[in-house]
């Protein structure tokens, strides 16, 4: 079990970036490319990714030394504490700079590489998703609502969501997603860490990704699975290191989900 103390101090974090990326949302930025170095996709970096990270990284460093960090921006410092703290200060970093509010702060904590507590914070919109020692919540700002994943017994019955699978999906990875997309009821694309929030909240059925890293998905992790929902890899197997991912909320429409990727 995570102690209330724990969970405060990855709310007070979420606060520190909050307070430092509000000012910059529909603001025109600098927007520089990390793809471009590697002749990879656009992958845009703006102050409000770096400077939320550097704010959550001085409240560790500051109140839990012992404590590992792994960020996008910055990388990994070791802990010798057993806990490691994984962030994505902006996840969905296009949407942001597009002026669109699909996009969050993600903070995880792992035990033994295990994420055990996720944040999906929108400080614009005051909504924060958590997910800890087996329960998910949605903390606004008057009230906090407990969150269960809805009931859906087929697949033609499912609402699909996906950031998108033409920028970052390979060649068979899209095939294996319209055998998908082909079977739902509907599909929406765009979102990025707020759609697993929606899935939490029972708005949509099942989500198909690829090409996560680990800060893409910590956090995730507790917050569907404390929903009473499924996360996994494309494989039906652990996806914490990142990579291809389906979320369900529930089980019936992630079997058949992970058949049609199967070909």
């Amino acid at each position: 079990m995570i102690d209330a103390e724990t969970i405060a101090f990855a709310h007070k974090l979420a606060d520190a970036a909050g307070a430092v990326i509000r000012p910059y949302f529909r603001v025109r930025l600098d927007v520089d490319d990390k793809g471009a170095a590697k002749g990879d996709i656009f992958d845009p970096v703006t102050a409000a990714d770096r400077e939320a990270e550097r704010a959550i990284r001085a409240v560790i460093d500051r109140e839990r030394p012992d404590d590992g960090i792994l960020g996008e921006e910055f990388g990994e410092k070791e802990g010798k504490s057993g806990r490691r703290w994984v962030l994505d200060p902006v996840d969905g970093t296009r949407a942001f700079i597009n002026g669109r509010h699909e996009w969050g702060s993600l903070i995880a904590l792992e035990e033994g590489r295990r994420p055990v507590l996720g944040i999906v914070d929108q400080p614009v919109l005051g909504e924060r998703f958590v997910g800890v020692n087996g329960t998910a919540s949605l903390r606004g700002r008057d009230k906090t609502t407990p969150l269960h994943v809805r009931e859906c017994a087929s697949l033609n019955d499912a609402i699909l969501c996906c950031t998108h699978p033409y920028a970052y999906f390979e060649a068979e990875e899209r095939a294996a997603f319209r055998r998908v997309s082909s079977a739902v009821k509907m599909s929406r694309f765009g979102g990025d860490c707020y759609i697993f929030g929606l899935l939490a909240m029972g708005f949509c059925d099942v989500i198909v990704e690829s090409h996560f890293h680990r800060w893409d998905v910590a956090a995730l992790i507790p917050l569907i699975e404390g929903a009473g929902g499924i996360i996994t890899n494309w494989q039906g197997g652990d996806c914490s290191e990142g990579g291809q991912c389906v979320a369900s909320g529930d089980g019936r429409v992630h079997d058949a989900v992970l058949k049609l990727l199967a070909g």
